[in-house]
């Protein structure tokens, strides 16, 4: 199981669009988005923002495997109210493919950690303190073995 697939997934936001949008920048900017999420540069049109992210997670052996080339997009959905939504293009990570597991699993295991990825986003989003620009010492991240 080496194929990639498709990806994508969405989420309401209970804030307006420029807070998401400044939180958004302050989350990229901060490199807090999530341990090994590497942010492009935000490009926006009138109500709509995007980001695009490359996430890495350290295979066996130490090296760097890329599993989701994404991007992030908010949009306007109301006076008070934006969707996050995320597309784009999930790896499996080496060892999945040895476990044996059928693109089914894989595809449930990538689905899992999008809508986690998302959610956690979406947290910070919502929250101020969540996408205030802090080390990302003082943050507790999960590591991939933690995901779902």
């Amino acid at each position: 199981m080496t194929d990639e697939m498709f990806i994508g997934d969405h989420v309401l936001l209970n804030v307006g669009f420029v807070a998401a949008r400044t939180r958004l920048g302050n989350l990229a900017g901060g490199g807090l988005l999530l341990a090994g999420v590497r942010p492009g540069d935000i490009t926006e049109t009138p109500g709509r923002a995007q980001l695009p992210v490359h996430w890495e997670v350290t295979a066996r052996g130490g090296a760097l495997f890329p599993v989701l080339d994404a991007d992030l997009t908010l949009t306007l959905a109301g006076e008070a109210s934006t969707v996050l939504a995320l597309s784009g293009v999930f790896r499996p990570p080496p060892g999945l493919a040895d476990a044996g597991l059928d693109r089914e699993i894989v595809s449930w295991f990538a689905a899992a950690a999008v809508r986690v990825f998302l959610a956690r986003l979406a947290s910070a989003l919502v929250h101020p303190a969540g996408a205030t620009p802090r080390s990302p010492a003082q943050h507790s991240w999960p590591t991939w073995d933690s995901w779902p």
